[in-house]
């Protein structure tokens, strides 16, 4: 009994008051960790916020730039600054017109309109993503104006085959719906709009600005239509079936500006894009060739 009374006294530990005054001391310690700390850890993530939103802005841009890329000549316009559209293009090529040559010639002068025509090579040697196919528009020449205007269908036709072929070497037959084409193209050429896609718009919708929480209010979309299409006098109000490029959209605009001989434009695209405050701008141009 006496020795382990002797251990029991031998043996210390802590008390209550040691104890409050150690977390008392840790937390003074951790508090003054916390203030070096904190500036890193935020501008950690205001670089990642700001890497992200210019991410968003650089795609966005970079598609954009790339589908217009693709335009048919003379078909872009624009009813405001913050709407665009334009018919996309797959392919261009020459139609055979030298009778000389052999093949089936595209001719201009039938007056019920000519259904088929050589395309000068093969269209099974193009990229799958590119080959005519059934669906698909041809169109000759487009002026954008009365008489020569893809989106009032006046110089377009759908194609019913191109899988056949004739004549050594080897040339595709387009097939068509019957169509008499008002104006020949001085180069022979025509160029294809995909049965998927006839029309691309982009329009911003309530990009007027940020909102309490500092995110931008407006959206930008990516909207598919199809042919005829009028021209509108303002950009649409609302959308329907459309593929959201970008949110939180605080400003964009675009502004397309033709050139005196409509055969170079250029078109200016930008987008502001503004999440918790901090706001990314991009301004990107790309150049048209509307030579037809």
């Amino acid at each position: 009994m006496t020795a382990r009374l002797a251990r029991l006294k031998t043996q210390r530990g802590f008390t209550l008051v040691e104890l409050i005054m150690v977390i008392i001391l840790m937390g003074v310690i951790g508090g003054m960790v916390a203030v070096f700390m904190k500036s890193p850890i935020d501008a950690y993530f205001d670089t990642a916020r700001r890497a992200g939103l210019t991410d968003v802005a650089d795609t966005v841009v970079r598609r954009m730039g790339r589908d217009i890329r693709k335009a048919l000549p003379n078909s872009i316009r624009s009813a405001g600054s913050q709407c665009v559209e334009f018919i996309p293009t797959k392919i261009g090529a020459r139609y055979r017109a030298d009778v000389g040559g052999g093949g089936d010639v595209l001719d201009f002068n039938l007056a019920a309109g000519d259904s088929s025509f050589n395309m000068l090579g093969r269209n099974a040697d193009w990229p799958a993503d590119q080959q005519i196919t059934a669906g698909d528009l041809i169109v000759i020449y487009n002026l954008g104006m009365t008489g020569a205007d893809a989106y009032a269908a006046d110089n377009t036709s759908a194609v019913t085959s191109a899988s056949a072929e004739s004549g050594s070497p080897a040339e595709s037959v387009i097939a068509i719906t019957a169509k008499k084409f008002p104006l020949e193209s001085p180069n022979k050429r025509f160029h294809v709009i995909p049965a998927s896609e006839k029309v691309v718009r982009y329009v911003c919708m309530g990009a007027t600005g940020i909102n309490a929480q500092g995110h931008g209010n407006g959206t930008l979309y990516r909207q598919v239509l199809t042919l005829p299409l009028a021209e509108s006098a303002a950009c649409a109000a609302s959308v329907t079936g459309a593929a959201v490029m970008a949110e939180r959209v605080s400003s964009c605009n675009f502004n397309y500006t033709g050139s005196d001989l409509q055969r170079n434009a250029l078109i200016s695209m930008r987008l502001q894009i503004t999440d918790s405050g901090e706001t990314v701008s991009l301004q990107h141009e790309v150049h048209v060739s509307n030579a037809p």
